[in-house]
């Protein structure tokens, strides 16, 4: 496998050089919302590789961890008719863009380099409009993950969780040592995350698959979910008074700083803790959230390669060669916390978590058991996820109880559509 990693990487590199021989010389402009250290950190692999190929790269970062602020952003420069080369893209954002015939096409870089052979079709159903490459996957993120301080863990005798009732459990142990139980940031994308695992946990796949992709409204406003409502009531009671508004990273470094026991975050998350000098399973735990220990729930982070006017540009095609090259996909997602966009990556370079996120990942797809996340725009459309975003925040923040929060659910759901 490090064989083939370095051939097909010295081609990709010779075919990069060749397309940057023909450049414009404008390079990329690239608009994305990794601005956490462990985010940069993960970013600033892909931005040495192209610029070590002489492509240059301009940076436009905008803060937010779930891309709202980024779309904005981009909408008006789009609306300006001055869209970035490249921008970081979610599940069914590529599709809505690429449906307007905003986004260029890839076909001649994904046919020359076998992308339809080696990305899980998952992927490519947000990748492939009408059959059409208009984004370069970048990584699998899995949405389901709790992460746990395993010193604050051992000092008060707690085992990682396997049930709701073993959570619930521990929660109680760190409330009474005095031990924030649950680090979160009070921002709706964070919320609908913390929401997706405890679903998930409530209602099964069968039952997810039912409501937040098929949108059954007999699903949508069932026991189950009134229970997934109930037991986010828990989780509110367990996090600290400060919680709103905080970005996920400083939720994370509550967890690193042993201020907090637990964080429910997909496992970007990881990047925090390494780019603190931490190590899985010393210092820190990974584990899926207690109920969805078989299912894995999951975003793709993609560049969109946006028209600029024509064909594809080379500097376009080098970037979207540089993301799914072998050698970019181990690199880069070793850092990021998240697993490779291709099948044919080697587990090799990544630690205990990121070993267990890739077997997870491809468990799930061989079971049936890989979703794409409501909360990440990978389930259903903005407006049916904004929609839903809305119920389980005012739910979070005490404007509903539980059964009124199912009832706006199926409402909310109804008009979204």
């Amino acid at each position: 496998m490090r064989s083939y990693m370095k051939t097909t990487a010295m081609a990709l590199a010779l075919t990069v050089a060749a397309g940057v021989a023909k450049a414009d010389g404008h390079g990329v402009e690239v608009l994305h919302w990794w601005t956490s250290g462990g985010e940069a950190a993960a970013l600033n692999v892909l931005k040495e590789d192209l610029e070590g190929q002489g492509v240059s790269w301009t940076d436009m970062p905008v803060a937010g961890g779930g891309g709202e602020q980024a779309m904005t952003v981009l909408r008006a420069r789009v609306t300006a008719g001055n869209a970035p080369t490249a921008v970081q893209g979610l599940g069914f954002d590529i599709i809505d863009w690429a449906n307007q015939g905003a986004l260029a096409n890839l076909n001649d870089v994904a046919a020359a380099e076998g992308w339809d052979d080696v990305v899980p079709a998952a992927l490519q159903q947000f990748a492939k409009v009408n059959g059409v490459w208009v984004s370069a996957p970048v990584n699998v993120h899995s949405t389901n993950w709790v992460w746990a301080n395993k010193s604050v863990l051992d000092a008060n005798g707690i085992a990682v969780p396997e049930t709701w009732e073993d959570f619930t459990a521990a929660l109680e142990t760190l409330a009474a040592a005095g031990v924030t139980p649950i680090a979160h940031g009070g921002q709706p994308w964070q919320e609908a995350t913390v929401f997706d695992a405890v679903a998930m946990s409530t209602l099964g796949p069968d039952g997810y698959q039912a409501a937040f992709v098929d949108l059954d409204p007999e699903v949508l406003g069932s026991d189950a979910m009134r229970e997934a409502f109930d037991r986010m009531a828990v989780i509110r009671a367990n996090v600290d008074e400060n919680f709103s508004g905080r970005d996920w990273n400083l939720a994370t470094a509550m967890v690193i700083n042993g201020e907090a026991g637990f964080q429910m975050m997909g496992d970007w998350a990881k990047g925090e803790f390494l780019n603190a000098g931490q190590t899985p399973g010393e210092d820190f735990l990974c584990f899926r959230f207690p109920g969805t220990q078989d299912q894995v729930t999951f975003n793709a982070d993609q560049f969109m390669m946006f028209d600029q006017g024509g064909s594809v540009s080379s500097e376009q095609a080098a970037l979207a060669s540089a993301i799914l090259s072998p050698s970019f996909q181990s690199a880069f997602n070793v850092v990021k916390g998240s697993v490779p966009a291709r099948t044919d990556v080697s587990d090799a370079d990544f630690d205990a978590c990121g070993r267990q996120g890739i077997a997870d990942l491809a468990a799930a797809a061989e079971s049936g058991n890989l979703f794409g996340s409501m909360a990440h725009g990978h389930a259903n459309e903005a407006a049916v996820k904004n929609a839903m975003y809305d119920v389980i925040t005012a739910h979070f923040n005490g404007e509903y109880d539980s059964e009124t929060a199912v009832e706006e659910l199926v409402l909310a759901v109804e008009i979204a559509q």
